[in-house]
C-alpha cells in the first residue's frame, strides 16, 4: 500500500495559568491546595506546530516529535483523506533554531509528521534522544545520532524529571486486521513527565481512545492531558480515524475531571479532519469549561 511509504519517514495543568498573552485562567478549585504548594515551581508548554510540543520542566526543556520543514514541503500522504495536499500546511511560528532548544527530544514514533526528513537532518547529532523501542532507536542511530536512548513503562529519569512510556494504538482494531496497514500504522507511545513538587502531564500521542489510555489516566492522574485530536483520516476506513478527535476530547474532559485537556495535532498535515475552529466550536456547544479545554495556537504558550 503506498501509504505504507508516505507515514514513515529516512499543561493546564491545575493553578493559576498564564498565556504569551497574558490572560489569565482560574484553575479548578479542587486542586487549590496543590497550587499553594507548587505555585514557585514553573512547568511551561509550548504548542509549536502539529504534534511538535516542548515542556520545560525547571529549566530541563523536552521537545517532542518536531516536524521542523517549511510549509509545503511534502507531497500529501498517499491513501489518506486529502492526499493532494502538501503539508505541512502552515509554517512553523517560531524560527528553526527556536525551536532546537532543547535538553532532549522524545519521538513517540517516527512517521513523517512527528520526525521528518528536516529534523533528521538539523537536529545536532550529539542531542539526547529518546525513542519508544529498540526498533525505531537502531532508526535513528543510522542516521548518525550517537545519544539514543529507549524509554520504558517503568520509565526513565533524566535531569530530575522521570519520564514513563504509555501504550499508543494507531488505529482501530479492524485497520490493523490488514497487514499492510498494520506495519504502515506500526507502534506509538505517549508520555508521562513527572517530577516531585510539580504538575503530572500525560502526552498521549497518535493513539485512538482504548482502554490503555483510560489505564495510564487512572494510574497517572495527571493535571494536564495533552490529545492529539486532529481526527485524522484513511482514504479507506471511512468512517474512523488514526487518532482522536473532538468526541475524544470530550471523553478525556469527564473522564478527568480535575486535568486540564489541551487539543494539538490540527490545520497542518492533508489528512486532519478536524480543525482547531471547529474543536472550539464543538466545546462552546457542549459547554465545557474553557478554562479546561484549551486549543492552543502555533507558538502559543501556558505556565503552570
Amino acid at each position: 500500500m503506498k501509504i505504507s511509504k508516505s507515514l514513515t519517514g529516512t499543561t493546564l495543568l491545575s493553578g493559576v495559568m498564564l498565556l504569551t498573552a497574558c490572560t489569565t485562567f482560574a484553575s479548578p478549585a479542587s486542586n487549590s491546595n496543590a497550587v499553594k504548594q507548587t505555585a514557585t515551581n514553573t512547568v511551561q508548554f509550548q504548542q509549536i506546530r502539529n504534534a511538535t510540543i516542548k515542556l520545560d520542566y525547571d529549566g530541563t526543556t523536552f521537545l517532542v516529535d518536531p516536524m521542523l520543514a517549511a510549509k509545503n514541503a511534502y507531497p500529501g500522504f498517499a491513501d489518506t483523506l486529502n492526499s493532494q495536499i502538501r503539508y505541512p500546511m502552515v509554517d512553523l511560528p517560531v524560527s528553526v533554531a527556536e525551536v532546537l532548544k532543547a535538553d532532549a527530544i522524545i519521538l513517540t514514533h517516527l512517521h513523517a509528521d512527528h520526525w521528518d526528513d528536516a529534523a533528521r537532518n538539523l537536529v545536532p547529532r550529539n542531542m539526547p534522544i529518546f525513542t519508544q523501542n529498540e526498533a525505531d532507536a537502531a532508526i535513528v542511530r543510522k542516521d548518525g545520532f550517537t545519544d539514543v536512548r529507549v524509554l520504558t513503562e517503568q520509565g526513565v529519569v533524566f535531569k530530575g524529571t522521570r519520564i514513563n512510556k504509555t501504550i499508543g494504538q494507531h488505529g482501530t482494531d479492524e485497520m490493523y486486521k490488514v497487514p499492510a496497514l498494520a506495519q504502515a500504522l506500526g507502534k506509538t507511545m505517549g508520555i508521562v513527565f513527572q517530577k516531585p513538587n510539580y504538575k503530572t502531564v500525560y502526552v498521549v500521542g497518535d493513539t485512538i481512545w482504548n482502554k490503555d489510555v483510560e489505564n495510564a489516566l487512572t494510574r497517572y492522574k495527571p493535571d494536564a492531558v495533552i490529545l492529539n485530536t486532529g481526527y485524522a483520516k484513511l482514504s479507506t476506513f471511512v468512517d474512523d480515524s488514526i487518532i482522536m478527535g473532538k468526541d475524544d476530547v470530550y471523553r478525556a474532559y469527564q473522564f478527568s475531571p480535575n486535568a486540564q485537556i489541551i487539543n494539538v495535532h490540527m490545520d497542518t498535515v492533508n489528512h486532519g479532519a478536524l480543525s482547531k475552529a471547529e474543536l472550539r466550536r464543538f466545546i462552546e456547544e457542549k459547554h465545557l469549561d474553557k478554562q479546561r479545554a484549551l486549543v492552543p495556537n502555533d507558538g502559543q504558550t501556558y505556565k503552570f
